[in-house]
């Protein structure tokens, strides 16, 4: 993703011409909690109270659900939101902008720093049909119930990470991060929860300035 203009705006341009597709385009950062909540207690209770899954390999599809989506962040943050459009090919410009393109230009829109219910139920529920092709029902309730953890956990780290003020060192370099993937080189950084991947994959940056949070004012509006 080329960086061309970042805006410090606390809202962003309108990018649907129908007031109802605007409004699917905007969430407040705590409607992903009211929905996936839910989800997360159903299955848990389902893997423990109906399945009757035993401790031990529910802890193993337990972490292997928070590791498959901790790899599906990575993932889908470089492959599928930074996938280049092809130039002058209006739609692809179009989907890419709608996908991730208007949270790069406008970083501080509050309103669109975590997945629309209209983007998150359908991708879920792909995900879910997916892993049932190779999950019992037992493994998948707990599989799904952590990977659904993830995400969630992304979300809101996401959301923190744009517009909160930590003093705890780990958070600050993870905020720290996140920030140079916006404010520096878009092209690496792709870990918001975790920078694990980044290093796994080499798209870590190889040296990272402590206050870059700070300097972003100076590469605003540029």
């Amino acid at each position: 993703m080329t960086k061309n203009y970042i805006s410090n705006s606390k809202k962003s341009v309108r990018m649907f011409k129908s007031n109802f597709l605007e409004l699917l385009s905007k969430v407040h950062f705590s409607v992903p909690l009211f929905i996936f909540i839910p989800v997360i207690i159903y299955f848990t209770y389902k893997a423990i109270w109906i399945e009757k899954i035993h401790l031990i390999p529910f802890l193993i599809y337990y972490l292997l659900g928070l590791f498959i989506w901790s790899l599906t962040e990575y993932v889908m943050h470089r492959f599928i939101f930074h996938l280049e459009p092809i130039p002058g090919v209006k739609w692809m410009e179009r989907v890419h902008f709608i996908f991730h393109g208007v949270h790069h230009d406008y970083p501080s829109d509050a309103q669109r720093l975590v997945l629309p219910p209209s983007v998150s139920i359908p991708l879920s529920t792909g995900f879910y049909f997916l892993f049932s092709l190779f999950l019992d029902t037992a493994e998948l309730a707990v599989f799904f119930s952590a990977f659904i953890t993830g995400y969630l956990c992304y979300d809101m780290m996401h959301y923190a990470l744009h517009h909160a003020n930590f003093k705890n060192k780990y958070w600050k370099k993870l905020k720290d991060h996140h920030m140079m993937h916006h404010y520096a080189d878009a092209h690496k950084g792709y870990g918001v929860s975790s920078v694990f991947w980044d290093k796994i994959f080499l798209s870590d940056f190889i040296k990272k300035e402590r206050n870059i949070s700070v300097d972003k004012k100076q590469l605003a509006d540029q």
